[in-house]
Parts: C-alpha cells; structure tokens; sequence
C-alpha cells in the first residue's frame, strides 16, 4: 500500500488508535515507503495534534472523536501508574473527604487509600465506588448520572449539580492532557463539567498523570495547572519539563 500521503496518514492514525502505537519500521514495511516517508506523515500528524510521536514510533493523542477505553488504560504504563498511584494516596494527610476521579490512575488511587482511618470518598466511577464500597472506615458517595460506557462514570447535569453541594478536603483528578499553555483537557465536554466541578469544590487538587500526558492537548479544558496543588508523575517526565510546569504554581513530585 504506497497511495497518496492522506491515505497512508488515515492508516497510522487507525493503527495507532487500534494498538496504542506505532513503530516507524513496521509502518515502512507495510506501507511500502522509505523510513524517512513515515517519520515526516508523523511530523505531519503531530502538526495535526493527532499523534505525539516518540524515539521509533509514535501514539495517538485523544480528542474530541477518539478517546481510550479504561480497559485499554489498564494495560498500558501500568508500573508507572501504580508508582504514581501510591505516591498520590501518600498526599492524603489529614484529608476527611475525597473526590477520586474517574480512570485508571485514580482507580489505583483508591486501592490504595489507607483503610485503618474514617475516610468519606465521593466519585463518579463506578469501578473507584465498587472498590471501595466493601471497605469497613470508607463511606463512599456514587455521584448519579449517565453512564458512560468506555469508562462507567457519570456524567451530565446530575452529576455536576450533586458535586456542586460538597466540599471536599482533597480531590484526584486526572486528565487526558495537560500543557502549560492550554492547562488540563479532556475529549467530552460532559466529562469536563464533572472535573471543573470537582476541582471547584476541592480546598486541594492533586493531578495524577503518567508522561505521555503532558504537552498533550485534548478538546476541553477543565482547569488551569495553577488550579493544582501538586502534579504526580514519573521519572519519564524530564527535569527540566517537571521545573517548567512547577513554576505554574504547583510542587512537582516524580517518582
């Protein structure tokens, strides 16, 4: 398959979205083209904000008409995640009420949460409220709404107006980018209502976020980085990037 540059672009950004990444070598060989041909459809799907393109390859950035399912999520980076996870629920301090976000991160947030002291959690996800649900000191309140199937949190003015009425000592939200330049986004605009809202009721906004997610830019936006206390992420995020974001306002931990 050589065809013209659209069509080869169309076929990275499917195969992209279908396995989670693409590698320049394998695209060559089955496209038919030189290296150097698949490496500047990249760059161009990069331009487009379609793609973010890494050392050999590259994986699609979600947006408005694609996002991943949670199945997905929980197999990708996922020692990264729990490392990430783990030094997020470390944050908790003295915090009595919780809003975990919907997702994978905050998922693992949730279990591991600590189960030896009283702790009120609000959340939308279904799977966070059925982790949780069975915890002896955990009173978990599930926000109502419609459910979205990819991810089974609810979403719509349900949702939003029954967080509207709390106020929560810390919230963990994740996102599905965040930049300095355009802060937190998200593809579905129902999902960045419930996350604006959450970040309005929090007296704390803790950001979890594996490296992939940063410079990346989605559809919504939810939240300036400013609105954040702190942003846990990995090692994989570079010095001098983590330094960039921290001068925003919010301490930057890595682990």
């Amino acid at each position: 398959m050589t065809g013209t540059a659209e069509d080869r672009r169309r076929h990275i950004v499917h195969t992209a979205r279908a396995t989670g990444a693409v590698d320049v070598n394998t695209l060559a060989t089955q496209l038919g083209v030189a290296k150097e041909t698949v490496r500047r459809d990249l760059r161009a799907l990069e331009d487009h904000g379609l793609v973010r393109r890494t050392h050999g390859g590259a994986y699609p950035v979600e947006s408005a008409g694609f996002e991943t399912t949670l199945a997905f999520r929980a197999t990708s980076h996922v020692p990264e995640k729990r490392r990430i996870a783990a030094a997020a629920a470390a944050l908790l301090g003295d915090a009595e009420t919780v809003f975990v976000d919907e997702g994978f991160t905050p998922q693992l947030i949730a279990e591991a949460l600590p189960a030896d002291r009283p702790l009120t959690v609000v959340t939308a996800s279904l799977p966070v409220a059925g982790t949780l649900a069975e915890t002896d000191n955990m009173s978990v309140l599930l926000l109502g709404g419609r459910v979205r199937s990819g991810t089974l949190a609810t979403v719509d003015h349900w949702t939003t107006k029954m967080l509207a009425g709390f106020v929560v000592d810390l919230a963990y939200i994740g996102a599905n980018g965040i930049s300095r330049e355009h802060g937190l986004t998200t593809p579905d605009p129902a999902v960045g209502e419930v996350k604006a809202q959450a970040v309005r009721a929090a007296r704390r906004t803790v950001f979890v976020g594996v490296h992939t997610k940063f410079g990346a830019v989605s559809f919504c936006r939810f939240a300036e980085v400013s609105a954040l206390e702190t942003i846990v992420t990995s090692t994989l995020l570079p010095t001098a990037e983590a330094h960039r974001y921290s001068l925003l306002g919010p301490q930057v931990i890595r682990v």
